[in-house]
């Protein structure tokens, strides 16, 4: 039994092996170790069951008796379980959406998916905080949050720690990480972060008998001691938009994220929304762009009008490139921090439009980006093993890779759901069609694959 598998089984609440309980499932790998998932799959083929679900992007999270998502509808935003036997709804809970801020077009205000340990949700709400709720539905408690100060909303999920629910939330202004006590949801503590904008969620980690919550964001990696929320490690070797959450193998993380090599020119811009030509950017002619809205709102001197300096500030402040990084966790020879962050590699090529989370599995690193474009990595020297087009899944790509028994399931936004033989070298062996939306990332649970589409909640199994 590897170190990773045993610092999960010391740190981390107990589940059963077909559990899949946060995003991306196992601490955020992406990965299953059980077997007997189906390989081809549609509304007739291996179909155990299919139940329309309300408007969201969130994805599934599997316990051993139960599925639940987040929704929203009108001014209401919900968390809902369902029988994982029979995918007959069991419960839907409502908060109010008390906020309204802009977001990019692909968030969701039930974008950021839910956590479970077995016998409670965790959801949180970008427009209202977190609640809690059992398993037969009751609320057992709600802890309002925000308004957040961002342009594009946020999407980090929420993570369990020990007896702790952990939130980050990265902003552009008034960042934090807090826990709080997942029995009756009191703040345990609460730690401002100097990290701007980020959308990663966080992994558990362990070192030296000290658990600890790791970040990715804006151009930052970051531990915090989960006991108490101290800021423990600072490494700074990312790039400065992190939309991605990181991948981790156990001792290695891989991070990717944009920068601005070329700074847009702010006559772009102009040429687009400047209508009465006096070379600024007013409310009404910039309407609900969330970048431009942001500047606006924070940054010069917030009056809402946006200028050249102002624009070009902007510019200088998410510069950098756009790479993917990996960088090894070690214990500091030093004793000057409990772990260090030490950079392995850095590849800086081939990575417009790239949306979901890298998946590292078996020594390789997958990352996925519009248009179909696969390209697979050594994960230990970031050489490109081989890049190619997934024959039959073209489209835009917002669900994470997630893999098990050797295979990679790549969904796209189209519906459709590619199944790989893992490897460098890899192939495709089956492209399944639901002809309906996906944004969110699959659940693997069971030998059952369970898919949340623009309509729908399905769960597939090898019958």
């Amino acid at each position: 039994m590897n170190r990773f598998v045993l610092v999960l089984l010391a740190a981390m609440p107990v589940f059963g092996e077909d559990a899949w309980t946060r995003f991306r499932g196992p601490n955020g790998t992406g990965v299953s170790t059980e077997s007997g998932f189906p390989v081809r799959f549609d509304r007739e083929t291996n179909l155990v069951w299919r139940t329309p679900v309300r408007a969201g992007k969130s994805s599934p999270v599997v316990t051993a008796k139960h599925v639940f998502l987040t929704t929203h509808s009108g001014e209401e935003l919900f968390t809902e379980c369902y029988d994982r036997a029979t995918g007959r709804q069991l419960w839907a809970r409502a908060v109010p959406r008390v906020h309204h801020d802009l977001a990019n077009k692909l968030n969701s205000p039930a974008g950021i998916t839910p956590v479970t340990d077995g016998d409670r949700v965790y959801s949180f709400f970008k427009d209202f905080g977190m609640a809690a709720y059992d398993a037969a539905g009751k609320e057992l408690w709600r802890a309002p949050l925000g308004p957040f100060v961002t342009s594009m909303g946020l999407g980090a999920s929420p993570i369990l720690a020990g007896n702790n629910v952990v939130v980050v939330a990265d902003q552009l202004e008034g960042s934090f990480i807090a826990a709080f006590d997942r029995a009756n949801g009191e703040l345990r503590w609460k730690t401002a972060r100097d990290e701007a904008e980020g959308w990663g969620t966080p992994l558990f980690y362990e070192s030296g008998g000290v658990p600890y919550v790791l970040t990715a964001s804006r151009g930052v990696f970051g531990a915090h001691r989960s006991a108490d929320g101290k800021r423990a490690v600072t490494w700074r070797g990312l790039s400065s938009a992190i939309v991605s959450s990181p991948a981790f193998d156990g001792e290695n993380m891989f991070s990717f994220g944009y920068g601005s090599d070329a700074p847009a020119p702010f006559s772009r811009t102009l040429a687009r929304y400047d209508k009465n030509g006096d070379g600024k950017l007013q409310p009404e002619e910039y309407g609900d762009d969330p970048f431009v809205h942001g500047i606006a709102r924070h940054s010069g001197n917030r009056d809402l009008v946006v200028t050249e300096d102002e624009w070009d500030a902007k510019q200088r402040e998410v510069g950098g490139p756009t790479f993917l990084v990996a960088f090894h966790l070690e214990a500091d020879g030093e004793a000057k921090a409990p772990f260090r962050a030490r950079e392995l590699w850095k590849v800086d090529r081939g990575f417009n439009h790239v949306i979901p989370s890298p998946l590292a599995y078996h020594g390789t690193l997958y990352v996925v980006k519009n248009g179909g474009i696969l390209t697979a990595y050594d994960a230990a020297t970031g050489k490109v093993i081989k890049a190619g087009r997934v024959d039959g899944a073209i489209g835009g790509f917002s669900a994470s890779p997630v893999a098990a028994e050797g295979r990679v399931y790549l969904a796209n936004e189209d519906g459709k759901i590619a199944v790989l033989e893992g490897g460098g070298e890899w192939r495709v062996t089956q492209v399944n069609d639901l002809d309906e939306g996906i944004y969110a990332t699959p659940a693997l649970a069971g030998g059952a694959i369970y898919i949340r589409t623009t309509e729908a909640l399905y769960r597939f199994e090898t019958k």
